[in-house]
């Protein structure tokens, strides 16, 4: 990593608790060694983002540099109650298990675990998405038809009616 980038990293990191600035820098180490091009880290308070030079989404040679490090830093305390469901895989998602039939959820409606609220198809095979949990749809976070990445949000449950809230992991 040339001192440019250093530089960048240390402008945008300047949010960041002190002991996170150093794993940033030994995650970009070790993503340079292992040949990782693009990682997502995101844990109830912050969001990282690190993406090598010239992968794939990456500004070209001859662009402005790249940001190496993008950081939401939300206190846990502003996340957004209830479970996200995420992508399990890569590939396209769909609210119906087909045109012109009616979607699997909507918001607004139970849920229980296990029922599937949505499809991916990946390699023209169709796989189900089962919600890990009881609730009430709140959001979807993806149109139908988006293609996704593995453990994009997908969408977004609250508690169901009566029950504890629920504190996100």
């Amino acid at each position: 990593m040339g001192a440019v980038e250093r530089e960048q990293l240390g402008e945008t990191a300047g949010g960041l608790p002190p002991g996170l600035t150093a794993d940033v820098r030994a995650l970009i180490e070790m993503m340079g060694r292992g040949g990782i091009a693009d990682l997502l880290l995101e844990t109830a308070s912050v969001k990282l983002r690190l993406r090598a030079q010239g992968a794939v989404g990456a500004p070209a040679a001859g662009a402005a540099p790249p940001v190496l490090a993008q950081v939401d830093g939300a206190p846990a305390s502003e996340a957004p109650e209830g479970f996200v469901i995420t992508a399990p895989m890569i590939g396209t998602f769909y609210h119906a298990p087909a045109p012109g039939e009616p979607p699997f959820v909507s918001v607004g409606d139970p849920v229980e675990a296990g029922q599937t609220v949505g499809i991916i198809e990946a390699m023209k095979i169709m796989n189900e998405i089962p919600s890990d949990h009881a609730g009430v749809v709140a959001e979807f976070l993806v149109a139908s038809g988006q293609p996704v990445e593995y453990g994009q949000p997908l969408l977004r449950l609250l508690p169901p009616t009566g029950a504890a809230p629920v504190v996100p992991e």
